[in-house]
């Protein structure tokens, strides 16, 4: 389940709390976290809207939109968002997108294979809907994670995930274990020392194949 890395995301017209459009042209030149419910008027989904909304502005300063998709209708969606902005304190200023078809689930790979018409299925019945796709600026899939039910996601981490996958697209290297922005960074092993001493001028290496530099941006 979930879309491949480095694959084009599906460019579906979608619905959504703040019109219509299609997906690629939403993007834009952007990156994007896209970010799946299993039902409105969930809790954990509920908590986890207002986190991101919170996060909002960070993101945008990263040149990041967010776009979130659950099920239900766009009537529905408006009236979470009242929830969701209570609850937390916020204000949830992205898209929802209304997939009542589940066109946009299945696009995606974000339903199990045996689904189930919309009027009969529950939050559990949609338990694998609770993906998180960052999708770079070239409108691929640069990372995928799936959440279960009962775990509610770490955006944070999610932030975190983003700041190394922008990074390691601009720069020739990886990110550690554990890695947050500012911090050390890895050589690409595709990098030779040569092109090393180009591109870094030095670096650490406590053994030959690991060589950590500071943070090139």
């Amino acid at each position: 389940m979930s879309l491949k890395i480095n694959s084009e995301i599906p460019n579906v017209f979608v619905k959504t709390s703040q019109g219509e459009f299609f997906i690629h042209d939403w993007l834009g030149e952007n990156w994007g976290i896209i970010f799946s419910h299993p039902k409105d008027f969930t809790p954990v989904c509920t908590t986890e809207l207002g986190a991101l909304a919170h996060l909002e502005k960070k993101f945008n300063k990263k040149d990041t939109k967010i776009i979130a998709i659950s099920v239900d209708s766009i009537e529905d969606h408006q009236k979470w968002i009242l929830d969701v902005d209570e609850v937390n304190q916020c204000k949830v200023n992205f898209p929802i997108i209304a997939d009542t078809s589940l066109e946009f689930s299945k696009a995606y790979e974000m339903l199990p294979a045996d689904d189930l018409p919309l009027d009969t299925r529950t939050a559990a019945d949609n338990a694998t809907v609770r993906v998180v796709y960052v999708v770079g600026s070239d409108k691929k899939v640069k990372a995928a994670l799936s959440y279960p039910m009962s775990s509610g996601r770490n955006f944070d981490e999610i932030e975190r995930l983003l700041d190394s996958c922008q990074m390691t697209a601009k720069y020739k290297v990886a990110t550690p274990a554990n890695w947050k922005k500012g911090q050390e960074v890895i050589i690409s092993p595709s990098v030779t020392d040569d092109e090393a001493k180009k591109l870094f001028n030095k670096w650490k290496s406590p053994k030959p194949y690991i060589r950590f530099v500071d943070d090139p941006s």
